[in-house]
């Protein structure tokens, strides 16, 4: 089922670059969760984190636990794309991140993308609970939204 997009209020342009194209002249499939990436780095500094080396590698880390992607359509060179991001839940140790992307001339859909990421303490590597202000920050945002569970 397609995401919905009148959910999103977070997004991020983005051009297609000559290198990011493959032989069959669109762009590579692995690009695509390069792009969501940036949607998600782009959405975090909106709402207020800090994101730079020392909270990358600070008391708690943040890891990719699981990333799915549908392809829609083929992005060319050249193209204006959106990459529109949300967080959907917040669970007690992960959280997940959906991605649109869209051509923005036509809104064709390009790709989604629901990523799960897990909250890990700096030191033992052992899940932990998802911080306070982030829970505050991403409530604050998303508003009714999002869903905030304590389960794992």
């Amino acid at each position: 089922m397609p995401l919905d997009r009148s959910l999103f209020r977070h997004s991020t342009p983005l051009t297609v670059r000559n290198y990011e194209i493959d032989w069959q002249g669109i762009v590579h499939n692995a690009n695509y969760l390069l792009y969501f990436e940036v949607g998600r780095i782009e959405y975090l500094k909106e709402i207020g984190v800090k994101v730079d080396i020392a909270t990358i590698q600070g008391d708690s880390r943040v890891v990719v636990a699981r990333n799915e992607i549908d392809y829609r359509s083929p992005a060319r060179f050249g193209e204006e794309l959106e990459v529109m991001t949300r967080i959907s839940y917040i669970r007690n140790t992960s959280f997940a991140f959906e991605g649109i992307i869209e051509e923005v001339a036509g809104r064709r859909r390009i790709s989604e993308n629901v990523s799960v990421h897990v909250w890990l303490d700096g030191e033992t590597g052992a899940p932990q609970r998802v911080g306070e202000d982030f829970r505050r920050l991403v409530a604050e945002f998303e508003g009714n939204n999002v869903r905030l569970e304590e389960s794992g």
